[in-house]
């Protein structure tokens, strides 16, 4: 996805002819030693709903990366801290390189560049969010300056450029842990709408496979972090059927991983129909089963076909252990047209992410920025502040995570964020499963907190006790107080309630002096847990 609108996709195109007070702070990465742990069904669980800080860091101007160059502005903590108290676990970076390649045969990124992009990483990173990074506009022949182009003549030089531009990548996220995802390209095909060409698609499936064997190469992390690929321009159809997709084998991939299980995410794209969900002739504004005018809603593309679509991707990939990420989806703002249109974007956004979970695929919301008339945006970049909530209300909604109840109207601070009183859970009981990654002096810990009971549970405090030299540094989805000994977690305002039968995850990072076990004593309002 680019500028303010998105290509159609090819099926369109058929269709048309078709922690409490000082516990916060900025964490650090965690060293190689913390390899990833989660499966595949875990990682997609953990990575919730997610969000595209897009038309930023994959902006340019003639051919230079500037992320205010399309209008937006500098990217910031407030921000991120506003998508975060929004209910969003992950967030998509995309990323343009382009002229800040030096020339052959070093490809040398410029140190600055890097070092900013490491920065906005940190922004979400430090949050506990989960964080895609990728090379985005790179392959698009319509911005100056691209070179990543499957159908060009050279492909020995694009190939020599990919991997070292993505060894230097992979090197300095090397120590991050598993909530930094790595994704190798951004709609990569030869530009033309249609059925994939060869050899342009044995090109993006050679990208692929230097991406995964370049970023495994540099140890550390990278070893055994889940990395993301696409097939052709991220279209459903031409990556699930039988138009030349190839998996690339993981043949470097560190032996800790279990033979049985996948370190590869597929990356797809949905934005059908394109007339509801991107055309800007404010024709087509209704989407859905709750659509009351026929001639505002397009013949094609409702919610039987994209059910179907997200099938596909499950009986191909996911099944086989490849979780899939839908990357992009979105509708943009048509209310000039159609007062209602809203709540069709809604409907259409709660529907995609609904199916995505069922079949056991991730998904990121496409935001460029832009409020108002054909915009994708969400939030007020410049104000942080929220501009469609009916929207990430129905984004929550589809993926199962109670939405907040109200939505602050000032960029939120380093104060702990407002919580619900807990209540008594009842005859409710509770379990808990934690996971610890330690290094070295620090350690990262993951909870996961089940309501076993009948009972919802409306608002909670998960008391437990951290080894002796422990003290946590910062946490994500709860406020934490104190920062040893027993601790008291409270729930954030968006995972306050915990239906019958629901869960929570929650965590921190810590620094220990030689004792790296996990909490024990859990205690959820009260109630010991198991």
């Amino acid at each position: 996805m680019m500028l303010r609108t998105k290509k159609a996709g090819l099926a369109v195109l058929a269709a048309a002819l078709t922690l409490a007070g000082t516990v916060y702070g900025v964490t650090r990465p965690v060293p190689a030693e913390a390899a990833a742990a989660l499966t595949a069904s875990q990682l997609v669980a953990d990575m919730g709903a997610g969000w595209n800080l897009g038309n930023s860091l994959e902006a340019n101007s003639n051919g230079v990366p500037s992320e205010t160059a399309w209008g937006n502005p500098v990217v910031t903590q407030a921000l991120i801290n506003r998508v975060k108290a929004s209910g969003f676990k992950t967030i998509r970076i995309p990323v343009s390189y382009l002229g800040n390649i030096g020339a052959g045969p070093n490809y040398t990124v410029n140190a600055a560049w890097l070092t900013r992009i490491a920065a906005v990483v940190d922004y979400a990173y430090s949050q506990g969010l989960y964080v895609v990074v990728n090379m985005h506009g790179d392959g698009y022949k319509s911005v100056g300056g691209s070179w990543l182009i499957c159908d060009s003549s050279d492909q020995t030089t694009i190939k020599d450029k990919y991997a070292k531009v993505w060894q230097q990548i992979a090197t300095k996220f090397q120590s991050y842990n598993e909530h930094l995802i790595l994704e190798s390209m951004n709609e990569e095909f030869d530009g033309q709408y249609g059925n994939p060409t060869q050899p342009c698609y044995s090109n993006i499936n050679a990208y692929n496979q230097s991406f995964v064997d370049t970023v495994r190469r540099t140890g550390g992390t990278n070893a055994s972090r889940w990395l993301l690929v696409p097939g052709w321009n991220t279209n459903i159809d031409y990556t699930v059927g039988n138009f030349g997709f190839a998996l690339p084998t993981d043949q470097y991939r560190s032996s800790t991983i279990p033979a049985a299980e996948q370190r590869i995410m597929i990356s797809v794209h949905y934005y059908d129909p394109w007339d509801f969900t991107g055309q800007e002739d404010g024709v087509i504004t209704q989407w859905g089963p709750n659509a009351t005018n026929p001639a505002k809603t397009s013949t094609w593309g409702q919610e039987d076909y994209l059910d179907a679509q997200l099938k596909k991707t499950y009986d191909t990939f996911v099944v086989r252990g490849y979780p899939v990420f839908v990357g992009e989806y979105g509708s943009i703002d048509k209310t000039a047209y159609d007062s209602a249109n809203n709540t069709y974007r809604a409907d259409f956004a709660r529907t995609l992410v609904a199916a995505a979970k069922k079949y056991g695929a991730a998904t990121a919301y496409w935001d460029n920025g832009y409020n108002g008339q054909h915009g994708f945006g969400l939030f007020d970049r410049s104000a942080a502040t929220v501009t469609q909530q009916g929207i990430i209300t129905a984004i929550m909604t589809g993926v199962g995570t109670t939405p907040p109840t109200s939505t602050p109207t000032t960029p939120p601070t380093s104060t702990p964020p407002t919580t619900t009183p807990p209540t008594s859970p009842g005859t409710s009981t509770c379990r808990v499963a934690s996971t610890v990654n330690a290094w070295n002096t620090g350690l990262t810990t993951s909870i996961t907190i089940t309501n076993a009971g009948t009972t919802a549970i409306n608002g909670w405090t998960l008391a437990f006790t951290l080894a002796t030299g422990q003290s946590i540094t910062s946490g994500w989805s709860a406020t934490y107080a104190p920062a040893s000994g027993t601790v008291t977690a409270t729930n954030a305002s968006y995972n306050a309630a915990i239906p019958a039968g629901g869960s929570a995850s929650i965590g921190f990072q810590a620094t220990h002096t030689g004792n790296a076990a996990a909490p024990t004593a859990f205690k959820l309002n009260g109630t010991t847990c198991t």
